[in-house]
């Protein structure tokens, strides 16, 4: 056995450990080094392995020369290259990467519109990160599904029973699915384009063709002839990632190309310093190195590759990546099964993961530096910035992150002028010893950490703290103190989250910390979450690097399919998998794996009929060999609560994961070893001796005198009692009071007391009297807003619609017992304000007649509804009889009634046409459920008018006001776990001061802005294309500021009147804009302004007046009135762009039903300049921010063709920063359909300020074709539909939507003054990545 060296090349530091080959633990030397040192070495792992070479060989190897690797059994690295390369857009040397885009004619905007959707829907910016390509080009080809899923008569094509003609333009996809070729390539022009692209310079393409997943002749033919022409990279999305949705696969394939290269570069530079090079197998003898050393990189799966065949999609998550191989293959027992929830926090990201039933969670679909990746990467998840994350006191708040110091300046510790952090927070209060810490700091870089630096800074921060808080006077270890604990809240709620969100229950769970930060919080995050047992490797600060020594090769292939999952499908589905491990199984023993040492995973990715959510579902879950329903069903009942009994299966994807196996973890288990010990009574408390020194180290009982141990001179079976540290070279691990921790072979073994009371209470001691305390206000922030995200969790799991479950449109919120918002999740904009007017109005309505068990239904806009599919559930708290708290849950029905499916009339006149109105009623009597009240309601009373109709999914209806009820009673659960543990009054207390604390910060954003105002009028109107006005008159001058809205016209007899909710909303959401902090979302940020609306006006109409438009449409263009009367930006497009089609439904005259489909979406348009931002492209805006379904996936389910998705160049108004583009969107109808657009923009256009042009008007067209007798088209008319109208589309028509550009800003050429809008720069990473990352993108995408 040879030398084996396993290396991670992190940001900062490079981590490898080194085994002389024995196996053996005791026998691993770790060397760190730093990963940047061009003074003394040109590349970090070459340099470890150098160093390691020296001490297993006993000899001295000079710098500089080739390294020889005789001695080496393997290398095995994770690198950094790829993710850099992502968030820095430029290579390793400052240069910048080239790649191209070859795609689908009409789409070669696809990647700059992406999913429409902006980052960050608060930063008025609406920045978004940079596409990778330099150049696209196009290619005149395209091919469609010919079968769509909403047909509701279920047809599917038999390509055997076609006759020749057609046969030769429909053909059977890689799925299973027809497929009809509307236009091959023309190799001439291919070549044509891409030479001329090739002659740009450009040498490595990412081609991505519509539906290349299920059909890649076409991408095929174009990677042979880019291979002809000599690029030297092709990245071909059909091979890279054949998995339905073209905008992911567009981006992952991109990606590839743009990495790729940059990783080969740095591979031949390692290769380069290895005497014999890198070994590499190859049919091709003449192209094979059997000399060399075997290296295998990790991949973002947990699977190592060969380095030669390491790609820049399969290595952005490398580094992570090891870790949590490390964790699961040391710490998870599979006897008792008890899951793991790594805890990695190193010096600038905490990142989260689970490990449970002996595999990885995988996710198919994430965000990384800006790039929808879809890919299979371990579910690893950004939650804080790490030991790096910077503290500051903002607006009386203790506010930790996300912000980080980084690696330079770095704390404030570490002599750079940098500011605190909480690594600095740590070293104040004793809990990290700059005894055993490296002396490399200062300009010589031979001084310890500064600790006189880090004392001088807090007890600044302690003295501005305290002048803030005459009230609550601290001490700066208290401060200190604080903000660890607001850290330890921060990183606790997204951990529950993420657990819960898939239906586990953290408490359950084992904690794993490693990462050079985790030691010193893990103990008090496993407290918070109720966890009672905390793992601590000894490698814990090098578990990345050790992980990769204890990986597997992985070979994983998967196929797309569109089988339905039956008895009857088995066979079909067997003979993929068996071709799928033939391949997978060539490429092990090609890589040199006997057959003994190959294993296979088998999975089918599937979901039900008509949903979105699939699930990955591994063979033999539930312990049988064809258990996929069985587990299926487990599994989504598990994450979302219930199962469908009588809906289809669908398999969307067959994968095989191919793993030869390296190595196992040949140790007993951690349980066994404790178990043995104890047995063997060999579980001795410490001597006093191992002592090492004595330090005062604060806790939540003050200063402690507390013992510090070295962590190898400790015996195995050695037990400490809390409070304690233990420490080696590398880590620094904190042992809480009341904790014990017992030292195994390569563990630390912690047990944690869980105390029924909040230790906070006992340094922030809560009196009779309560006092204000602002680090208590910071966490009670963090606490109500964990109650509504737990109550959108319980919703999203027991809802049964695809609008709750699978696009989270809904809010849930927590109100003191005035109705006043106290939380909100998720931020929703159009229900920041209006479901406060709900709950408040319910609260007077019901008014001393409420009673336990009570539960208030309701979706009137007379009373804060938005618009009728919205209905919010309203549930009481009761203390000794009185109400002392409402939580509420709203959530988006697919359809109430009213004269067309989907309840979004775009021609609705008067408010029953809409659907169900429910003013207020009793959901809930008492605890009976009021079903068949709620039948009528729904069901029966809007049938009852002309042209009406009842719900059309009543039981959906009932379902998710069901889950709804829940979810109320988990806020109402979570709330009174929190009285237990601070008391009533201290509640009460909090959820007014939270309030108080949003209208303060709000209140002096508003005097900033009265400055820059003083002496000048705060006004401005905007006309809505009928020409009604929307006027407002903004008085800054008192105490308090008033928005008057007197002015604006009366209601109108359409649909674009907007609830008095609607502008409340709209006020919240800019103010919080203007704000550019992250405030807690609350009654407060209304506190410090007064709105006048006059009555029966358009933002104010009366009681039976249609609304839907005012919801989608008005709420743009009040926004847009608030934001022009600040000055603070041009127009965005003002317009939600609302198009529907559909087919069936009641038939006016018969009022018989037809079974058909239905479809809504919203379309993107031009985002408004302003002086320190050009405007953005194709993008929502303002109150919206609807994702657009994937093309692919459009094309798939409805009767359709998309003709073009693109930028619709030159309509952004010009200026000195000039407005963004609207987009295209072209539409053909394959059926009869009708179809309907509510759009706004058309007659008026978005605004320029400071002399900017004006962005371009919508246009909305219908393409009609005129047909002979016969039915053969002779000619098509090209039709402007207005604004608002209905359609009946006939087969070959097109609807044509141009939506709005955004306004400019400033005349060209001209100089102004600078814009006091303090939108900050935008965090790429704001969501961080994994399922929670996607999970909060969607919440904020809906």
């Amino acid at each position: 056995m040879g030398i084996r060296i396993a290396i991670d090349r992190g940001g900062t530091f490079t981590d490898c450990v080194g085994n002389p080959g024995t196996g053996e633990i005791k026998d691993d030397v770790i060397i760190k080094l730093l990963s940047v040192d061009p003074l003394n070495y040109p590349d970090a792992p070459l340099e470890g392995i150098r160093r390691l070479l020296e001490i297993f060989l006993k000899k001295k190897i000079p710098r500089g020369q080739q390294l020889g690797t005789s001695k080496i059994e393997y290398i095995r690295m994770g690198t950094t290259v790829a993710t850099n390369a992502l968030l820095e857009r430029r290579g390793s040397e400052g240069e910048r990467l080239r790649c191209a885009l070859v795609t689908t004619k009409g789409f070669k905007d696809c990647l700059i519109i992406g999913n429409q959707t902006r980052p960050n829907i608060f930063d008025l910016s609406a920045k978004r990160p940079d596409v990778l390509y330099e150049s696209v080009v196009e290619i005149d080809e395209r091919v469609t599904l010919e079968d769509y899923s909403e047909d509701s008569l279920g047809f599917k094509t038999d390509i055997n029973l076609l006759n020749s003609n057609d046969s030769k333009n429909l053909v059977q996809g890689i799925s299973g699915e027809a497929v009809r070729i509307l236009k091959k390539p023309v190799e001439l022009e291919v070549r044509s384009t891409l030479k001329l692209l090739y002659s740009t310079g450009i040498k490595s393409i990412a081609i991505c063709l519509l539906h290349s997943f299920t059909f890649s002749d076409h991408e095929k033919l174009v990677a042979k002839i880019a291979k002809e022409i000599g690029f030297s990279h092709i990245s071909t999305s059909s091979e890279l990632s054949p998995m339905i949705k073209f905008v992911p696969r567009a981006n992952s394939s991109v990606a590839d190309a743009y990495l790729t290269p940059e990783i080969q570069k740095y591979l031949n530079g390692f290769e380069s310093g290895l005497s014999n090079g890198i070994k590499s197998l190859s049919t091709d003898l003449n192209n094979s190195n059997l000399k060399g050393v075997s290296c295998e990189f990790m991949q973002s799966d947990g699977g190592l590759a060969d380095a030669k065949q390491f790609s820049g999609l399969r290595a952005i998550l490398s580094g992570p990546a090891g870790g949590v191989v490390g964790y699961s293959q040391t710490c998870y027992d599979s006897k008792n099964n008890i899951p793991l929830i790594g805890f990695d926090m190193g010096g600038t990201s905490t990142d989260v993961s689970r490990y449970g039933d002996g595999k990885f969670d995988h996710v198919f679909e994430t965000v990384t530096a800006g790039v929808t990746i879809q890919s299979p990467q371990l579910d690893i998840n950004t939650v804080a910035a790490g030991g790096g994350s910077r503290l500051f006191y903002k607006n009386g708040l203790f506010v930790v992150g996300p912000e980080s110091a980084g690696s330079h300046p770095g704390p404030t510790s570490y002599r750079k002028g940098g500011p605190l952090t909480i690594t600095d927070a740590n070293l104040f209060l004793g809990r990290l010893l700059p005894e055993y810490f490296p002396s490399i700091f200062g300009p010589d870089e031979n001084q310890s950490l500064d600790e006189k630096s880090v004392r001088t800074k807090f007890f600044l921060l302690t003295k501005e703290i305290n002048k803030d808080n005459p009230q609550k006077q601290m001490t700066p270890e208290q401060v200190a103190f604080g903000f660890i604990t607001v850290a330890n809240e921060t990183m606790s709620r997204p951990i529950r989250a993420l657990t819960e969100a898939k239906g586990h229950i953290v408490q359950n769970h084992r904690l794993v910390s490693f990462g050079g930060a985790g030691g010193q919080h893990a103990v008090a995050i496993a407290k918070s979450l109720g966890i009672t047992v905390v793992l601590v490797h000894r490698y814990s600060s090098v578990l990345s690097a050790y992980g990769m020594a204890l990986a597997d090769v992985v070979e994983e292939i998967q196929a797309p399919s569109s089988i339905v999952f039956s008895d009857d499908s088995r066979a079909i589905i067997e003979e993929k998998f068996n071709e799928l491990k033939t391949k997978s199984r060539t490429k092990l023993l090609n890589h040199g794996f006997a057959e003994s040492n190959i294993r296979f995973e088998q999975y089918l990715n599937i979901r039900y009929s008509g949903t979105d959510t699939a699930i990955m579902v591994p063979r033999g879950f539930k312990g049988g060999d064809w258990d996929f329903l069985e587990s299926f069903n487990e599994l989504h009942k598990r994450e979302f609560g219930f199962i469908f009994e009588h809906k289809d299966i669908i398999v969307d994807d067959i994968r095989v994961r191919g793993i030869g196996s390296n190595s196992a973890v040949s140790d007993s288990s951690v349980d066994d070893q404790l178990d043995q010990l104890k047995k063997n009574d060999l579980i001795k408390v410490v001597s006093k001796h191992h002592i090492k020194f004595l330090k005062e180290v604060f806790f939540a009982e003050g200063k402690i005198m507390t013992p510090i141990y070295r962590l190898e001179e400790l015996e195995i079976g050695t037990k400490l009692v809390g409070p304690c540290i233990l420490a080696d070279g590398t880590q620094t691990n904190v042992i809480e009071p009341g904790c014990e921790a017992i030292l195994l072979k390569a563990h630390i073994f912690i047990k944690v007391e869980n105390k029924s009371k909040n230790e906070i209470n006992n340094i922030y001691a809560i009196d009779e009297e309560v006092k204000i305390d602002p680090i208590l206000l910071s966490i009670f922030g963090h606490r109500f807003m964990d109650i509504a995200e737990q109550m959108g969790t319980s919703l999203q799991k027991t809802s049964v619609s695809t609008n709750v479950k699978e696009r989270l449109d809904f809010s849930c919120a927590l109100f003191d017992s005035n109705g006043n918002l106290v939380a909100n999740a998720p931020h929703l904009p159009v229900h920041l304000g209006s479901m406060s007017k709900c709950v408040s109005s319910q609260a007077k309505l019901w008014k001393d007649k409420l009673s336990e068990g009570d539960v208030i239904v309701s979706n009137h806009p007379a009373v804060g509804g938005t618009h009728l599919p919205d209905i919010t559930v309203i549930t009481p708290k009761f203390h000794n009889e009185q109400i002392i708290f409402y939580v509420a849950s709203r959530a988006h029905h697919a359809d109430i009634g009213g004269i067309l499916p989907g309840s979004m009339p775009p021609n609705s006149k008067q408010l029953y046409e809409e659907g169900a109105a429910i003013y207020s009623e009793l959901l809930v009597t008492k605890g009976k459920f009021e079903e068949e009240k709620m039948i009528d309601l729904l069901l029966k009373k809007p049938s009852e008018f002309p042209g009406c109709s009842g719900t059309r999914c009543i039981n959906d209806n009932l379902s998710d006001l069901r889950a709804q009820i829940a979810a109320n009673q988990k806020g109402i659960e979570l709330i009174q776990l929190l009285i237990s543990e601070f008391g009533l009054k201290t509640i009460m207390s909090y959820m007014v001061a939270i309030q108080e604390n949003s209208a303060k910060a709000v209140s002096n954003m508003l005097k900033i802005i009265s400055k820059k105002f003083l002496g000048h009028e705060i006004s401005a109107e905007e006309y809505m294309d009928d020409g009604s006005r929307i006027s407002l008159k903004v008085d800054i001058s008192s105490d308090k500021t008033i928005f008057d809205f007197s002015g604006t016209s009366q209601q109108v007899y359409n649909n674009i009147n907007a609830p008095e909710a609607i502008t409340y909303s709209a006020i919240i959401y800019c103010l919080r804009c203007l704000v550019a902090e992250n405030i807690p979302l609350n009654q407060g940020c209304l506190k410090p302004i007064e709105i006048i609306i006059p009555k029966d006006s358009l933002l104010s109409p009366s009681v039976d007046a249609a609304v839907v438009g005012g919801n989608v449409m008005t709420s743009q263009r009040v926004t847009d009135v608030v934001l022009k009367a600040f000055n603070i930006m041009s127009g965005s497009q003002g317009d939600c762009n609302n198009l529907t089609f559909g087919t069936g439904g009641n038939d006016p005259k018969t009022g018989l039903y037809t079974p058909g489909f239905g479809y809504y979406e919203t379309i993107a348009g031009g985002h408004g300049a302003a002086s320190s931002w050009d405007g953005v492209d194709g993008v929502h805006t303002n109150m919206t921010n609807t994702r657009i379904t994937d093309a692919e996936i459009f094309e798939r389910r409805y009767p359709i063709i998309l003709r073009e998705f693109s930028l619709r160049k030159g309509s952004g108004g010009q200026g000195r920063r000039k407005g963004g583009d609207g987009v295209i969107r072209d539409i053909e109808f394959r059926i009869p359909v009708t179809c309907s657009i509510l759009s706004e923009r058309r007659v008026m256009a978005p605004y320029a300020l400071e002399k900017g042009e004006p962005g371009a008007r919508g246009i909305n067209l219908w393409i009609k074709t005129i047909k002979d007798k016969a039915g053969k088209t002779i000619s098509k008319k090209e039709i402007n539909i207005g604004g608002k109208n209905t359609i009946n589309a006939d087969v070959g028509d097109h609807i044509i939507i141009l939506t709005p550009g955004g306004g400019g800003f400033g005349k060209k050429d001209d100089s102004f003054s600078q814009n006091f809008n303090k939108s900050k720069n935008l965090k790429l990473e704001r969501f961080g990545n994994g399922s929670m990352g996607n999970r909060l993108r969607i919440q904020e995408t809906n």
